[in-house]
């Protein structure tokens, strides 16, 4: 017993050390595209928390310890005092051109008065802009008026698409070759800043339109000069474990140990805890030396959490409810789904931090100066229930008393209720746990905290399961790259119920174009879920079924997407993907019936199916020069890695029909999908590999979309067809990962798990995935992990934080199906 005691002390040790990793970014808070919030910096206390866009979603956290302060989570953003407003504040006007103005168009002597006047921002978002732009150029500007020329540092805010040049009284402060999609800030010149006066200031911008989209807003902050806080020390960092659900921190703050466990409890097997966006903080706290020490803890989170520009205003309240102490804040607007789009945070609904009565806290709600000391004591005038302002910070402070060797134990809760989260064909859902009308999120809060120590628990049993689980489908390495991934690919989606009572879990394609339900997203995405629920895969294909079977999408194949997140009203992508979308339905539906043994949820869409099967059948197999998931690569005529996904898709199509009992439909587009495969190989033979297209020749590309006649026992391509491709593949390896294809070195991280999954041999899938368990943790690329990425130097390329990291856990389910 005693030497099975000590196996098991050391497995857990095993278990501990493999699961710490440096992330690309941490995951703190991760419910869905808009409660999510990150660490980008290794320490936690080295930056302010973000959300996934880059916006701050500021979290702050001290320790006062025998009276010493330390700071262990967060970093003090920079404050800016408007001096010139821009758009996220007040509609502005401004003098305007779009025919070239001639020299001298920035100067304050230059006579603009045959410009137009109009009101900002400019730009061709309809929904968005106030005065609509849609020339090559524009020329803008903004005269104004200082009443007070004493600042610390003056910063241009701009938000611009595309190239940009900015001048402030004649002398150019910025130019960029390029776009944002967000606002940023750029320090003003002293020099320039000196020659500020009280009356007749010209901001001047000019903005040329190269491609896309079209915008211009400008203004001018000041950061007053900040009081360093001498006296304020840095905790030390000891370690950051990450784990499917958690991430969890250890710290030394002088004399004591402080551990700091983020929960977000994402656990697929309850769908109403799952839905439920409350994130445990624990705090876990002991002496170090064997003395006892009087330990305080402050915990502030930024009302940034529930506005889409710190500009936007904001109300706050505290209140006392169901045993627990409870700080609430949301914009005073409340402007419920009035914007969509990729770059955009929340800024409807209220964001709630609370903690049981019974742990004596003060919680406060402070302006930013008074929240620069994390322990002020602050009166009671300035603390009144509701406050209203900007970028203020609902403060938590915790008296822990006398602490000694044994751990004190402290939760707090960090929760939103976003009201309505989508629209969805013109109507606005509620909520998955708000589906009861007499729910509150008081009431959750209620739950969570009744049922924490349950819920940690189930945590920390997942956690070890599907660790165990991935060590032992593909290995160390690929098991760190699935707890990666795991939150990650969930929090990009929201669940919610459809008026006709079916599960939706909408997907946003985060940093990518702000689509919602994109199928081509949906399908990468689709492994975790077949691992862990197939319902929610379901929820992801609900949507798409409906539209086609609605009537409102009437073409032969499947459409791209449902809108922009968060509006589900009709595809908003602007060119369609035939074989890619249709193909990816059939097989995620094949999918679905191998995990659950049967192909009932096929029979309900079986007229919608064999529309998509005969489509492909048709167009399919030489497919025609149209994008597949991989657009931003460009179009492709005769893509070789679409066929294969046309051809396994009616493969999958005929082994739902022979599930079905349909045996004459099995055997027809089993024959037709075995006859393309055939032809495929002659078509796309290139020597030692297949090629990119079937008419170019010395070109190649991954064929991941060959996993699925391996997972799902279609066999219509021999195995010789795999182990051709693997061993070129293997030669064509950089530091960083397998090029996606022979045009350029970038590569997909997703798309190259799928492809080491065709490999026989645990040595040969180990030789794809390393390389990219090595991108994963020395990228310089602070984000949410890309899936898009420069195998030469483990770049970012584009895209963060979105659900396709899912897709790393096809080996698990390789795995699963095998069991």
């Amino acid at each position: 017993m005693k030497k099975f005691f000590v196996l098991f002390l050391l497995f857990q040790g095993f278990i501990l050390q493999a699961q710490q990793m440096r992330a690309p970014s941490y995951p703190l808070v991760t419910h869905d595209p808009y409660f999510s919030i990150w660490s980008a910096t290794d320490t936690l206390h080295a930056s302010p928390t973000k959300h996934w866009t880059g916006s701050s979603h500021s979290l702050t956290g001290y320790a006062k310890v025998d009276g010493k302060v330390y700071r262990f989570l967060g970093k003090e953003e920079n404050v800016y005092q408007t001096v010139l407003a821009a758009a996220d504040e007040e509609n502005y006007q401004a003098k305007y051109t779009e025919t070239e103005p001639g020299e001298g168009w920035m100067n304050a002597a230059f006579n603009d008065s045959q410009w137009k006047t109009g009101t900002a921002p400019f730009g061709d978002n309809k929904s968005l802009a106030k005065t609509e732009w849609l020339s090559k150029n524009i020329w803008m500007r903004r005269t104004f008026a200082l009443p007070d020329l004493n600042f610390h540092k003056l910063f241009l805010k701009l938000n611009h698409d595309d190239n940009v040049e900015v001048y402030l009284n004649g002398e150019k402060i910025y130019s960029h070759v390029g776009w944002l999609n967000k606002y940023q800030y750029y320090p003003i010149p002293e020099a320039v800043k000196q020659k500020l006066k009280k009356e007749g200031n010209i901001l001047a911008v000019h903005v040329a339109n190269t491609a896309g989209g079209q915008w211009l807003d400008a203004g001018i902050v000041h950061e007053p000069l900040a009081k360093p806080n001498t006296a304020m020390l840095t905790a030390l960092q000891k370690s950051v474990e990450l784990k499917a659900t958690q991430t969890i921190y250890q710290f030394t703050c002088g004399k004591i140990d402080l551990t700091l466990t983020f929960t977000s409890p994402l656990l697929m097997s309850d769908l109403n805890l799952l839905a439920r966006p409350v994130t445990y903080i624990t705090t876990q706290v002991k002496s170090n030396d064997g003395a006892t020490h009087e330990v305080d803890l402050s915990l502030g989170a930024s009302t940034e959490i529930a506005v889409n520009t710190p500009a936007q205003v904001v109300t706050a309240e505290q209140m006392s409810t169901g045993g627990l102490s409870i700080l609430k804040a949301g914009t005073k607007e409340q402007p419920v789904l009035q914007k969509k789009g990729d770059d955009l945070r929340i800024y409807w609904g209220y964001m709630y931090v609370a903690l049981p009565r019974a742990a004596n806290a003060k919680q406060l709600i402070l302006t930013a100066t008074q929240a620069e000391d994390p322990f002020a004591s602050v009166n009671s005038a300035s603390a009144q229930s509701p406050t209203e302002g900007k970028q203020l910070t609902l403060r938590t402070i915790i008296p822990l008393g006398k602490v000694g060797s044994t751990p004190t134990e402290q939760v707090l809760l960090l929760g939103y209720d976003d009201i309505n989260p989508v629209q969805y064909f013109g109507q606005n859902l509620k909520p998955w746990w708000k589906q009861d009308a007499s729910q509150t999120m008081e009431k959750e809060l209620a739950k969570a905290a009744a049922d924490y120590k349950k819920i940690l628990s189930q945590c920390e049993q997942f956690n070890k399961q599907m660790y165990q689980e991935a060590v032992a489908a593909g290995g160390e390495k690929y098991a760190k790259l699935c707890v990666l991934g795991y939150r990650q690919s969930i929090a990009a989606h929201k669940l919610v119920k459809s008026p006709q009572g079916e599960i939706l879990f909408l997907s946003k394609e985060n940093y990518s174009n702000g689509s919602i339900n994109t199928v081509d997203v949906t399908y990468p995405s689709a492994p975790l879920f077949l691992a862990y629920n197939p319902d929610l895969l379901k929820g992801m294909l609900n949507g798409i079924f409906y539209y086609s079977e609605s009537g409102k999408w009437t073409k032969p194949f499947a459409a791209h997407d449902l809108g922009t997140y968060p509006l589900a009203n009709g595809q908003t992508y602007g060119e369609d993907m035939p074989v890619e979308e249709s193909g990816n339905m059939l097989i995620l539906t094949a999918a679905i019936a191998k995990t659950e043994g049967n192909a009932n949820y096929a029979k309900t869409h079986w007229k919608t199916l064999t529309t998509w099967a005969e489509y492909l059948s048709k167009e399919g197999f030489d497919p025609a020069n149209q994008l597949c998931t991989d657009d931003f690569a460009g179009h492709l005529a005769r893509n070789a890695n679409l066929s294969v996904k046309a051809i396994v898709g009616l493969g999958s199509y005929a082994m739902l029909a022979g599930m079905l009992g349909d045996k004459a439909t099995a055997e027809k587009y089993k024959a037709s999908a075995a006859q393309m495969a055939k032809k495929w190989m002659q078509l796309a033979d290139d020597g030692d590999h297949y090629a990119l297209t079937f008419d170019k020749k010395g070109t190649w590309s991954q064929k991941y979309n060959l996993v699925w006649d391996k997972l799902l026992g279609l066999n219509l391509f021999p195995k010789s067809v795999y182990e051709k491709e693997v061993t070129y593949y293997l030669s064509k390896q950089n530091e960083y990962g397998l090029p996606l294809d022979s045009r350029k070195t970038y590569t997909k991280s997703d798309w190259i798990i799928w492809t080491s999954t065709l490999a026989s041999s645990q040595k040969d899938f180990e030789a794809f995935v390393d390389p990219v368990y090595k991108f994963a943790v020395q990228t310089p690329s602070r984000v949410p992990i890309s899936d898009w990425h420069e195998t030469t130097n483990g770049k970012q390329v584009g895209f963060q934080a979105r659900s396709v990291v899912g897709g790393y856990f096809i080996k698990l389910l390789e795995k699963k199906f095998a069991n």
